[in-house]
């Protein structure tokens, strides 16, 4: 797990969201550490400025998985990078595509690249480029105080 990119380890939900709240972009997402279970990982993916989790496991020591939404078929994987591969492509049993990678690494750096329509990956209605700066400070804001209540 170590050798991904965007494994950030045992930094716990309230720092992922963090992390992903910097980002900011609909579509980034990190893996961690669960809080809660030993040995389970969870993928952290931002929409609408809520961050979705998915707690991914092995199964008999050599499979990966990803719990999903009901009713979609589970599918496992050698690698962890494979299963991320698949999450890219749409309707696969989470809210959207995975986009934009956090990496450990350039975690604390501003992003610099906007989401170019011409890409073959665009996201759902509502989780568009635009209003991402107020969605960032809403969910940066959710986080560090509570929820914003708009008057």
């Amino acid at each position: 797990m170590e050798n991904l990119s965007v494994y950030h380890g045992p930094i716990g939900k309230k720092e992922g969201e963090r992390r992903l709240a910097l980002d900011g972009r609909d579509g980034c997402y990190l893996v961690r550490n669960s809080d809660s279970v030993p040995d389970v990982y969870c993928l952290c993916l931002l929409c609408k400025g809520r961050v979705f989790t998915y707690r991914l496991h092995k199964h008999g020591g050599n499979a990966w998985a990803a719990e999903t939404s009901p009713g979609v078929q589970k599918r496992y994987f050698r690698y962890i990078k494979n299963l991320i591969a698949a999450f890219e492509e749409p309707a696969q049993g989470i809210v959207m595509p995975l986009l934009h990678p956090v990496t450990a690494q350039g975690r604390a750096q501003t992003p610099t690249v906007e989401h170019n329509p011409s890409n073959s990956l665009s996201p759902p209605p509502g989780c568009s480029a635009q209003g991402q700066k107020k969605r960032k400070k809403d969910v940066l804001q959710a986080i560090t105080h509570g929820p914003l209540t708009h008057h």
